[in-house]
């Protein structure tokens, strides 16, 4: 039987924020937007017994929590922190599927002889990260990731949570019915109009009822309420995309301001991609105007490119292209994103200058920060976008919320 670990840092951004600043410890703090069109990415404890919420308008938030300390993202930290956590993992498993920047399966299957039972690996790993950070983390252990996962947030903060393959019934069954991975807003309801507002009232349910519910799915989560997951720890998965954009507190109506965001946005992208050794052939463009109507535009280059100025030329063209369809439309939100990759292909000679270029302002932000330097057309917008609204590509925040600054499909 499989020897699964879900481990979930608790309110990890906030937390991070308090153990850079003694300052912060014990006080309410909230990171995310902070302009009027801001949501919040993550909330301590502390902030959530006022009723604050990750995904929150931040207008809301500060109605709840008005002495709260409201502080903007700092996403390069947090990816620090993070690979510090992710390398404890791997001192005790290679299998380790990260969802997010705080969040991961392990599968310490392989691991038992040396490390001892699957208490004692996470006993251990929640040693470490507490020691080699000051953070905590929330675990979870079973003998699926399913489970496991509903074990972690069973008891956060700090939880640790086991569940053994003969409990499975006693854990599962009093649990409200929207624990089920896939079971939303919409669905809810009408389970709930059946009498089924438990997992086991869902499992002891009328097969018939649950067929005219969710058709073809129906097994699928009577499975799931079975407690049956058969899926694998999947380690490093490639990235499918990597893309970043901005929501504006104002919108944008300038197209020189347009391209200089885009360069902003290209140099954040591009630098993530050459970290991992790729090149991407297919760039697209976000636009999401102020009416809330968002067009997308993609073009596939004939080989795969890494650098910044290539990327920043095909956003900028396609943006070009949809703003003489739109003229004069205010801008609310903007983004790059690249998809398609290779393995990073060796420079031509007509690359080599941008390439040495970029390698220049990789190795500049990767020691002082990216603060530290900012090509000439994207002077401009540092103001703006010191004043945008940020997002949030961990879990604690939406993954699809309309402040999205820096996503990725996975961490």
């Amino acid at each position: 039987m499989r020897a699964i670990l879900h481990i979930d840092m608790d309110a990890f951004y906030a937390s991070v924020e308090q153990r850079d600043d003694p300052a912060l410890a014990g006080q309410a703090v909230i990171v995310g937007g902070t302009g009027n069109r801001g949501v919040v990415a993550a909330a301590s404890y502390e902030a959530r017994a006022f009723g604050v919420r990750s995904a929150m308008p931040t207008a809301q938030a500060r109605r709840l929590a008005p002495r709260a300390v409201y502080l903007r993202p700092r996403i390069a930290r947090y990816r620090e922190v993070s690979g510090q956590v992710f390398d404890i993992f791997r001192r005790y498993t290679p299998l380790v599927e990260g969802l997010s920047l705080d969040e991961a399966f392990l599968d310490v299957t392989g691991s038992l002889k040396l490390f001892g039972s699957r208490e004692d690996i996470g006993r251990a790993i929640v040693r470490d990260i507490l020691e080699a950070t000051g953070l905590h983390a929330s675990i979870g252990l079973a003998h699926n990731k399913f489970l496991a996962k509903l074990a972690s947030d069973a008891r956060k903060p700090r939880g640790f949570v086991s569940v053994d393959p003969d409990q499975v019934r006693r854990f599962l069954d009093p649990m409200p019915v929207r624990r089920l991975w896939g079971i939303g807003a919409k669905t809810e309801p009408k389970l709930r109009a059946r009498g089924v507002l438990t997992i086991g009232q869902l499992r002891q349910a009328d097969p018939a009822v649950l067929r005219d519910l969710f058709g073809q799915r129906a097994g699928h989560y009577l499975a799931l309420a079975r407690g049956e997951d058969e899926r694998e720890v999947t380690p490093e998965r490639p990235d499918k995309s990597i893309s970043h954009e901005q929501t504006f507190d104002t919108d944008l109506t300038d197209l020189r301001e347009m391209k200089a965001e885009l360069l902003r946005q290209a140099e954040n992208v591009m630098r993530r991609v050459r970290r991992q050794h790729l090149a991407a052939r297919t760039v697209t463009l976000k636009v999401r105007d102020h009416r809330f109507q968002t067009a997308t535009r993609s073009l596939t280059l004939r080989s795969a490119t890494s650098g910044t100025r290539t990327v920043y030329q095909v956003a900028a063209g396609l943006l070009e292209r949809w703003r003489a369809e739109h003229a004069n439309t205010p801008v609310r939100l903007l983004g790059v994103g690249t998809s398609q990759f290779e393995e990073g292909r060796a420079p031509s000679i007509d690359d080599l200058a941008p390439v040495s270029l970029d390698a220049t302002i990789d190795a500049i932000t990767d020691r002082f920060g990216s603060a530290s330097l900012t090509r000439g057309l994207a002077m401009g917008v540092r103001e703006r976008s010191d004043r945008a609204v940020p997002g949030k590509p961990d879990s604690e925040g939406p993954k699809d919320a309309e402040t999205s600054a820096d996503h990725s499909d996975r961490r």
